[in-house]
Order: structure tokens, then C-alpha cells, then sequence
């Protein structure tokens, strides 16, 4: 295949990022068979936490106040606010504008009031739309959240949800690994020897859930969300249950353990999910699970830019370390680009740029839309520098690097592929 000039390369670039399908590696998305915890429509995409936060610096109603509102009173007030009355440039406003272009519905400045939006969304079978968006956003398929301990999703499990192609399993551990004193009982009331001191046969009995829920939900991986204070080894329930249960089922089942680190919950209740706030991790923690658990693999991402730099640093020292993606308060145009410079710098194309982390289905298109647009400079002009110190780049070459970032490093990882 021939050569590309230089002034070739950056088109050639976004011509294969357009037509690349990829997997979203985390989501919050559900299958249909999961009903009412799935979220969509114009409403879910006006009322998401990113927009209240936002809607509390722009006007001077009360928490109290706006969470005592029904979901289409809270819509309209954050749709006047942040797209009527003031330009939607943050990275959440734009987003839902990105999201009515891309189905073709009248955007903010047109579009006074939503009642357009929500007579369209109100007209679309679910199934036929999840394929449209996905369609629109680029994406083959996408990886959900699914915690066996949440009473609105996990009787439709042991009822038998019927499986979707496009959307694989996680088993989602936090109320297990950062919440016992709250939910140990559930476990209790479905026949495991569990107590909440965590003593006696607690940690097997953990064990045992949690493989059991393995072989009805077939997970790719299992994952938590952990705060910035997250240590390894530490005398805690947390460490016991890591240590005796949830790395032992990854091993059993030949699957990754997916540890997002940085969170600090809740810095301010009174915004309830837009409460919570970051914080700078200790990575040694990440360094021992590493060095005493040699056969499990793990996703790692962190919320703090401060850390970003020192996880590439472990990541060249340990292979069954995956970074992955551009995490929460990190995606950003601005900080993305940093962030994927200096992986592409430290460890070439073995790692995964990005996930949408979607809560509301509509979201990916412009997540995904954002992604392609942020990286495709970026990804040339990695090219462009190699092409001048004289190793030329051929389509094939940018084709090969795309499936590996987007699919294939995923794919391969979670098969435990080397």
C-alpha cells in the first residue's frame, strides 16, 4: 500500500475514525430487557446531574427546591436556563445539542420549548432507537453496569432478562467492596452465611455470591468505582473481600478487575449524584494489587488529572495494567488531548483513549462525536512526527492502530489475549 504524504495524513485520520464501529468499553446503559433502569428521552438528557450542577451557578433556585420539582418541571427549567436564556457552550450543554442535530431534531435557539423533542422521543420503540443511536454515535455495541445488589435491577436478572448482542455485562461491586454495613443483609436474606462484622464464613460466602452471579450474567469484567482514600493492603473489609473473593472469581472466570479510582462522595449532599467532587490517589495501592495478584488483570482509571502521568509510569511496568478512558470530571476537549498525547508518548497504542460512560442512552452521540473530533489531530500528528523521522504511514498502518485502540485491545484484554 502506498505512502501517505503529510498533508494526506490528518483527512486519511478522520476518514477512518468516521467510519471505524467501536466498542464503548463503560457505560451505564442497559438492554431493553432491563426496562425502566435505562435511561432515555430529552428529559433524562436535560435532568443529568452534569446539567444541575450547572443550572445551580445560573439561577437561584434552592436544591431543596428543584429536587422537589417533577422531572418535566426540572427539564423545562434547566432547558430555559441553560439553553434559552444563556448559550450552551460548557461540554454537557453542547453535548445535548450535538445529540437533537445528530437525530435530526431542532436544536437550542430554535427550539423554544421541548415539546417537539418529547412528542418524538414519545413515538420511537426502544429497540429500534438503541440501534439508531448507535448508528449515529459510530458504536457496535457497549459494556452496562450491572450490580447484583440494586433492588430495581436485580430481580429482572433472577427472572431471566433476555440477552442483547449490542450490550455485554459487568458485575459492579460497589455496594459489596465500599458499602457492607448497608447491604450486607440482602445477602443474608438470599441464604449466604454473611454477618456484617464479616467474620465466620463471610469472605467465601462473598466469594460464592459473586461467582454465582458470574455464571448468570456471563460479565466481561467485574469493576468499582473507589474513593481517593482507596489502600492496598489495608486492614478494612474492603481489602479481605478484594484479597479472598472478588480477585479470586476474576481469576476463576479469567476475567479483568476494572478499579476507576478518585472519587469523593457527596462534597456536597444537598446536589445529591452532582454532589460528588475528586481527589488525588495513592497509586502504591495500585502497585501492590500488581505485584500480589501477577495473574489478574485490571482496567484502571482516575479521576485526577494529578495522577494521570504516574499511571503510564505503571502501566510500562506492569502488563496486566490497562488504562482506559478519559474518566468523568476528565472529559474534556482540553485534558483528553493532554491525557492521550502523553499515553500515545509513554506506551504507544496499548491502551484504550476512551468510554463514553453514558448514563442516559442519547449521550454517546455526542460523547462519541466529541472523541472522534478531539483525537483525530491528535493521532495525525503523532503520523506526521513519525513520517519526518523517516518510518513513512500507510492507510493500513492508521487502520491497524484504530482497531487496536477502539476494539481489539479490548477484545483481546478481557480474553485474557497477550
Amino acid at each position: 500500500m502506498s505512502t501517505l504524504a503529510y498533508e494526506q495524513i490528518l483527512p486519511t485520520v478522520r476518514e477512518e475514525l468516521q467510519s471505524l464501529k467501536i466498542i464503548d468499553i463503560h457505560t451505564h446503559l442497559y438492554m431493553p430487557s432491563l426496562g425502566s433502569v435505562g435511561l432515555w428521552g430529552i428529559d433524562e438528557l436535560i435532568t443529568y446531574h452534569y446539567l444541575e450542577a450547572e443550572l445551580f451557578r445560573s439561577h437561584s433556585i434552592t436544591p431543596e427546591v428543584y429536587f422537589s420539582l417533577s422531572k418535566t418541571e426540572k427539564a423545562d427549567l434547566i432547558w430555559k436556563t441553560l439553553f434559552i436564556d444563556n448559550p450552551p457552550v460548557s461540554e454537557a450543554t453542547r453535548g445535548v445539542v450535538a445529540v437533537l442535530q445528530g437525530l435530526g431534531l431542532p436544536t437550542a435557539g430554535t427550539l423554544e420549548t421541548l415539546k417537539d423533542a418529547r412528542a418524538f422521543f414519545a413515538a420511537q420503540k426502544l429497540e429500534d432507537h438503541i440501534g439508531n443511536v448507535f448508528n449515529a454515535a459510530g458504536i457496535s455495541e457497549v459494556v452496562m453496569t450491572n450490580d447484583p445488589l440494586d433492588p430495581a435491577e436485580y430481580p429482572l436478572w433472577e427472572q431471566g432478562a433476555e440477552p442483547d448482542s449490542r450490550f455485554h455485562a459487568v458485575v459492579r461491586l460497589d455496594r459489596i467492596l465500599n458499602k457492607w454495613p448497608e447491604h450486607w443483609s440482602i445477602l443474608k436474606e438470599k441464604g449466604y452465611d454473611v454477618n456484617l462484622e464479616a467474620t465466620g464464613n463471610t469472605a467465601s460466602e462473598v466469594r460464592r455470591f459473586i461467582s454465582n452471579w458470574c455464571k448468570r450474567m456471563k460479565p466481561v469484567y467485574m469493576a468499582c468505582s473507589l474513593p481517593d482514600t482507596f489502600q492496598f493492603p489495608e486492614e478494612s473489609t474492603r481489602a479481605m473481600f478484594f484479597r479472598e473473593a472478588v480477585l479470586p472469581v476474576c481469576r476463576e472466570f479469567n476475567i479483568p478487575m476494572s478499579i476507576m479510582i478518585g472519587v469523593r462522595y457527596l462534597v456536597n449532599p444537598a446536589l445529591k449524584l452532582a454532589g460528588d467532587g475528586v481527589g488525588k490517589a495513592d497509586l502504591r495501592a495500585v502497585e501492590r494489587l500488581c505485584l500480589e495478584f501477577p495473574d489478574n488483570r485490571f482496567f484502571i482509571s482516575l479521576l485526577s488529572r494529578e495522577n494521570q502521568h504516574e499511571l503510564c509510569v505503571y502501566a510500562r511496568k506492569f502488563a496486566q495494567l490497562m488504562p482506559f478512558g478519559c474518566w468523568w470530571f476528565l472529559n474534556n476537549p482540553s485534558i483528553v488531548e493532554e491525557m492521550t498525547r502523553e499515553r500515545m508518548e509513554m506506551l504507544g497504542t496499548t491502551f484504550i483513549p476512551q468510554h463514553s460512560d453514558a448514563r442516559v442512552l442519547e449521550q454517546v452521540i455526542y460523547k462519541w462525536k466529541n472523541t472522534r473530533r478531539t483525537l483525530a489531530p491528535i493521532l495525525a500528528g503523532t503520523y506526521q512526527t513519525l513520517a519526518e523521522d523517516g518510518r513513512p504511514v500507510t492507510r493500513a498502518d492508521i487502520q491497524h492502530d484504530l482497531q487496536k485502540l477502539f476494539r481489539s485491545n479490548f477484545t483481546n484484554f478481557v480474553a485474557g489475549v497477550k
